[in-house]
């Protein structure tokens, strides 16, 4: 099947579970969606063990799909830039403390806990992984997913100071975790070597070059906004921004998702206030808001359909039953740790916490940056341990933390009043 095709099946998918879930399932949408493709996958394979060979056309359509390239050099810029779009700056920046231990220092701490854990876990369950991949495996599944996230996040109500706290985090943290994962890989290569000097320099270009190069495509973006006022003009300019510029960043070597999401909260504050017409903001939100949930459904609905390509064995299942405790026990400790710090205690009490650590979801990044593991002898170990944790993540935690948000919001309600009346 050729790549038009192939993608036509996919829209065509997504349209036809998008309107399963609205008319019977009832979930959130892209939960529900990804549910409908997994069960999908499961009767698929299912029919495969009966003799009837639609695993084998299933296989050969997805094929043509390289959910690595699609997602990493294709639909990320998109998604990240449509998020970052509707972020407001200035409530970010009343939280870069917040935010920027979250994104930077929690995926640190996190990646090597994560990776200590499931070394020493693994030994003694007798299917020993080198450390090296296990930190591998920590970084590439340690920064939560913007995609998921802010898909889940939005649609549950949460509190603007909280939402804040967790979309900015996933905003950022996925391009340290990618910057941070691409450098323990080449160590475990051998292609890089391991000199903590080395790595600081590695990690200073991608993501602070990332930082300096988005602020230098936003400012751009945004005097090119402000010479014109047409919408159809304005559109195209940021379509070109976060293609070219994403293009431009990884040519440059840094870091493309963070220059596109710092471009993105530019753009969408200074030049959705300065640059703009208010007929050309409402074009422009309604063009960014199609563009995300479209890409939103295909992702999802690709996410579930790619179980038929995955290489699952029976002796992966205990690594990837390991992984799940393991990976929410270290998101807990990074996002519960600032509760004891003197300068950000009074922002983090432990309650937050809980409620950060639980809306940690992971998605597509996650998938996508394991099926970029080099051949391995632990490559589809570690890919399985992605996948359930991914799965774990979407179904479990999506599933569970609008209840969950609701609750810490009528605990701060109730204790605001409490406070008030004393």
């Amino acid at each position: 099947m050729t790549l038009p095709a192939t993608a036509a099946l996919l829209v065509t998918l997504a349209a036809l579970f998008s309107y399963l879930n609205y008319r019977f399932v009832h979930l959130p949408g892209t939960i529900g969606m990804m549910l409908i493709a997994l069960c999908l996958s499961a009767g698929i394979l299912a029919l495969g063990k009966l003799g009837i060979p639609l695993d084998a056309l299933a296989r050969q359509a997805l094929s043509a799909v390289d959910f690595h390239q699609t997602l990493m050099a294709g639909m990320l810029s998109f998604l990240l830039f449509g998020g970052a779009l509707q972020t407001n700056l200035d409530t970010l920046a009343e939280q870069k403390l917040q935010v920027g231990f979250l994104a930077f220092v929690g995926v640190l701490l996190s990646t090597a806990l994560v990776g200590l854990g499931m070394h020493y876990a693994l030994a003694a369950a007798g299917q020993p992984i080198p450390l090296v991949w296990c930190l591998a495996f920590g970084a590439l599944i340690s920064p939560t997913d913007p995609v998921a996230v802010l898909a889940i996040v939005r649609a549950v109500g949460a509190p603007k100071s909280l939402e804040m706290k967790i979309a900015g985090e996933s905003l950022f943290n996925d391009g340290v975790g990618i910057v941070l994962f691409v450098e323990i890989v080449s160590i475990a290569t051998g292609q890089g070597v391991p000199s903590a000097t080395g790595a600081a320099l590695f990690f200073a270009r991608e993501a602070l070059g990332g930082i300096a190069f988005g602020l230098a495509l936003g400012y751009v973006g945004y005097r090119l906004l402000r010479s014109v006022d047409d919408y159809e003009v304005e559109v195209l300019i940021t379509v070109a921004l976060v293609m070219g510029g994403y293009a431009a960043a990884t040519a440059l070597g840094v870091s493309g998702p963070i220059s596109i999401v710092v471009a993105g909260l530019l753009i969408g504050s200074h030049g959705r206030r300065f640059a703009m017409s208010q007929r050309t903001r409402e074009r422009l939100d309604d063009f960014w808001e199609l563009v995300d949930s479209i890409l939103n459904a295909v992702l999802f609905v690709l996410i579930g359909l790619e179980m038929l390509l995955l290489p699952f064995d029976a002796s992966d299942l205990l690594p990837a039953l390991l992984a799940i405790p393991i990976v929410l026990l270290a998101r807990f400790v990074s996002v519960v740790l600032p509760a004891w710090m003197p300068f950000l205690h009074a922002w983090f009490d432990r309650r937050t916490g809980s409620v950060l650590a639980w809306g940690g979801l992971r998605g597509g990044i996650a998938v996508a940056l394991a099926l970029a593991l080099p051949p391995t002898p632990h490559r589809q170990t570690l890919i399985a341990m992605t996948y359930a944790c991914v799965v774990f993540s979407i179904l479990v935690q999506g599933l569970t933390i609008g209840p969950m948000v609701r609750a810490w919001s009528r605990r701060r309600e109730s204790a605001t009043r409490e406070e008030r009346d004393a």
